[in-house]
């Protein structure tokens, strides 16, 4: 299978006046609402890395009783 090639080549500076252009675009959080997800983010990172430790803990412990 042969793909055909686009008829337009690639013009780097319109494709930098499309981004800067969509960036306009974008609503940006407040710094409140950045502090607040950040916060979040850490915290679910938190929960997240004990249950791992949990799980990691527990087939551990499961494996050692197994081998033995």
């Amino acid at each position: 299978m042969t793909e055909e090639k686009s008829s337009e080549s690639f013009n780097l500076f319109k494709f930098l006046g499309d981004v800067k252009a969509e960036l306009k675009k974008v609503t940006w959080p407040t710094k409140k609402e950045l502090v607040t997800y950040t916060g979040v983010t850490g915290i679910a990172v938190v929960i997240v890395c004990a249950l791992v430790w949990i799980c990691d803990t527990i087939f551990a412990r499961l494996f050692q009783l197994i081998l033995r």
